[in-house]
């Protein structure tokens, strides 16, 4: 398997070559990630904490590290020092705990707010009630080292390409609707992280601005 040429085949087939790609390397060993590095990728995608720990040392200094799994909170403090975004709060109690601990160590932490879009209860993800009721919180208003980047969520694991659209199209409505509302400093809605292997040329078509990239680069999971 040729990671530089696969690399090289996603990046033609991109809809909309400014979009960033982040190379999903959950599982696979760090020649792969090293071999991707050499090829020009610098963002790498991890879903366990253990895992982006152990990886975390062994890459250049210059590797942003994207924690793209769903995020315990006991665990924050461990990935707090170096993660470059966070991708999937999902929850005002995570996002709390991700402020305490960039508090901590003095580090404004970049989070993106996973929203729930899918049909498939397994997803996670605030749903539009949530998110307003976050808003309208005063504890919300107190957060002080959190940088709210934008939004992610993932489709319903379907081959039916309307329906993927249609949830991707909610998204970035729901993301456009945020830009223009009048939120606190700290939410920036610059980034749109939605699509994956399967489905990142219908999500680029529908304005994402980030894309989470696995298997088409590294082969199926180990």
């Amino acid at each position: 398997m040729n990671i530089k040429a696969n690399l090289e085949f996603v990046k033609k087939s991109f809809v909309n070559p400014e979009c960033k790609l982040i190379a999903v390397s959950k599982t696979k060993p760090l020649e792969d990630l090293r071999e991707a590095y050499k090829a020009g990728i610098r963002d790498f995608g991890e879903n366990k904490v253990q895992e982006i720990q152990a990886k975390q040392p062994e890459m250049p200094v210059d590797t942003r590290w994207h924690m793209i799994g769903h995020l315990q909170s006991n665990k924050v403090k461990y990935i707090a020092p170096f993660v470059h975004l966070i991708h999937g709060v999902d929850s005002f109690k995570l996002l709390q705990e991700i402020n305490k601990h960039g508090k901590k160590i003095d580090r404004q932490l970049s989070v993106l707010i996973q929203m729930h879009i899918a049909e498939e209860e397994s997803k996670f993800g605030f749903d539009q009630a949530e998110l307003e009721e976050m808003f309208a919180s005063k504890e919300f208003y107190e957060l002080t080292h959190v940088k709210i980047q934008g939004l992610m969520g993932m489709a319903t694991f379907t081959d039916k390409q309307d329906q993927i659209r249609k949830e991707f199209r909610g998204l970035r409505q729901l993301f456009d609707n945020l830009k223009n509302r009048n939120l606190p400093e700290f939410v920036d809605m610059k980034e749109l992280s939605m699509g994956m292997s399967g489905d990142y040329q219908i999500a680029q078509e529908e304005g994402s601005t980030m894309v989470r990239i696995g298997s088409a680069i590294f082969g199926s999971r180990n």
